[in-house]
């Protein structure tokens, strides 16, 4: 439920919203807005009756959320949520933020060559598998805390910032220590004690929708992180499963506007695995920004034939390059324009 004040409610108007929802025994979520505040109620079993808020002073109305998931929805926040990272880098706003590099760390002569082409491409920010969640036990599993050091002298050189996964609970405070945004990934989208965590570590999350999930399973996943306290949550569509072996995962473009016309949060585009094709890549890229996409997340590495882990769907330097230049154009004929590489003027 949320109770909608009006123009110029005073402090102590909305105080005593908040003291009637907190004596009814729920939370109250105070949201200004552009224009006048907006009370959440959070818990609300529907049970709750909207006319005890509506003759209180300052209250223009109450509005019910239908929806089983309430503070990622737009009827709780119409605005579209903005993150600022390190470096005043928005990811939600008008601009488009790519994220490359390789699906893991590898050894540090590997990622300090992905870094620096991601950087020259102009991608700002790295990602970099250092824990690696693999279907077979006897895959490459990634260098663990090595592997964060490694991230961390990568940001260091080239200046990009830093997304990768945490696979338990008890990795992501350690993970969060080094990632300037903490991954979760698609096999975890459900994995409620790690969404619970990652809604206290502090630093903005990336919530992959799992293999087979739908678009609400995927926004009541992102509800748990929010209903901790973090509100600077990005939804990353990466594919899900389909029935035809010619791609790896079925990449659902539709869901990308899908999920921003019924959530506030920034959504990120994974064409990589959303294939699992290298060739297919570029064009799910283009169509994912023209549908609205606020991020790209893709794998490069520099010499995909090598890769310990997805090089069949990643590009190359050269590759990533011109997939960049192929996206500022259709980011620029949809009115947004892709991030400018780090300390260059936009």
């Amino acid at each position: 439920m949320l109770v909608v004040m009006q123009t110029g409610a005073t402090e102590a108007q909305v105080g005593a919203v908040v003291s009637m929802i907190e004596e009814l025994g729920y939370e109250a979520r105070v949201l200004p807005g552009r224009t006048r505040t907006t009370v959440g109620l959070v818990g609300n079993d529907g049970r709750v009756d909207g006319a005890r808020f509506v003759g209180l002073a300052g209250v223009a109305e109450v509005i019910y959320v239908t929806k089983p998931y309430k503070q990622v929805s737009r009827e709780w926040r119409p605005e579209d949520t903005v993150i600022t990272l390190p470096g005043g880098l928005r990811i939600g706003g008008d601009e488009v933020v790519v994220m490359a590099g390789p699906c893991s760390v590898e050894s540090e002569r590997q990622i300090l060559e992905a870094a620096h082409a991601a950087a020259a491409s102009g991608a700002r920010i790295l990602r970099g598998g250092a824990f690696k969640p693999r279907s077979s036990p006897y895959s490459f599993q990634g260098l663990g805390l090595e592997g964060l050091r490694l991230l961390r002298k990568a940001r260091e050189e080239t200046g990009l910032l830093v997304v990768t996964e945490a696979l338990d609970p008890d990795a992501v405070e350690v993970v969060a220590e080094t990632a300037d945004v903490v991954q979760l990934g698609a096999r975890n989208m459900q994995n409620y004690s790690l969404l619970r965590r990652a809604g206290r570590c502090g630093k903005p999350v990336m919530l992959k929708r799992g293999m087979a999930a739908t678009i609400q399973e995927f926004l009541l996943s992102a509800e748990y992180i929010i209903a901790e306290g973090n509100t600077q949550v990005m939804l990353c569509e990466r594919g899900v499963r389909g029935f035809d072996p010619a791609t790896r995962n079925l990449f659902d473009v539709a869901a990308i506007p899908l999920v921003k016309s019924l959530s506030h949060l920034p959504v990120i585009a994974d064409p990589s695995h959303g294939t699992g094709v290298r060739a297919l890549v570029p064009a799910m890229a283009r169509a994912a920004v023209a549908a609205g996409a606020d991020g790209l997340l893709v794998e490069m590495h520099p010499d995909p034939a090598r890769a310990l882990s997805d090089g069949a769907q990643s590009l190359d330097p050269g590759q990533l390059a011109e997939m960049m230049a192929e996206v500022r154009r259709v980011a620029e004929a949809i009115g947004r324009h892709v991030a400018a590489p780090a300390g260059a003027r936009a």
